[in-house]
């Protein structure tokens, strides 16, 4: 397992065009280091030069290059100091794997395992009143829940505590994570 002080390393996950990337932008504001959702900069990337790792093309391409990103995230936080907060983490390729019936290949199994995060990892629910689609995100809402419960279960296998964010504005739900974040540091220093 890649350990040393992954602690410091927490995920947020969840269903498309739940709240995840405007939650760790108002985070970064506030100071702390994020990484960017891999999915997203896959697509955008493989629709800017024509490629076919796209989720409604190449599947198991998709997969492959968001667990290379994932892995290159893990990476740089370790360059990082502090408190490093992922839009996904390599646990999601498995779940998207799953949710979409594709082979999950052994080695993306063996990466869940041995690249971890803090055991706490924060779960964005699903929130219709926000949802939307765009050029990246074609799944509709139904998907999205699917996504969400996919995302629950295979955090859940891998033994990740979740904390469920509140649907508040992206302010409020900031300050939630920062409070959780705070109480995680006391814990760690107060076993």
């Amino acid at each position: 397992m890649i350990e040393d002080d992954t602690g410091r390393f927490f995920v947020v996950t969840g269903g498309p065009g739940s709240g995840k990337t405007t939650l760790l932008d108002e985070l970064a504001r506030s100071g702390l280091a994020t990484t960017p959702e891999a999915g997203r900069a896959v697509i955008r990337d493989q629709t800017t030069v024509g490629g076919a790792a796209l989720p409604w093309g190449d599947r198991a391409l998709f997969a492959e290059l968001m667990l290379s990103w994932e892995m290159r995230s893990h990476h740089w936080a370790r360059q990082r100091q502090g408190v490093v907060l992922f839009d996904r983490g390599v646990p999601d390729v498995l779940g998207y794997l799953r949710l979409t019936g594709t082979a999950v290949p052994e080695h993306v199994h063996a990466a869940a395992e041995k690249f971890r995060y803090n055991h706490r990892v924060f779960v964005a629910p699903p929130w219709p009143e926000i949802f939307d689609r765009d050029e990246q995100r074609r799944q509709d809402l139904a998907e999205a829940e699917r996504t969400h419960e996919m995302m629950v279960e295979t955090y859940t296998e891998l033994g990740y505590e979740l904390v469920t964010l509140p649907r508040v504005d992206p302010q409020a739900r900031a300050d939630f994570v920062l409070q959780e974040l705070d109480t995680a540091a006391y814990a760690e220093r107060n076993p």
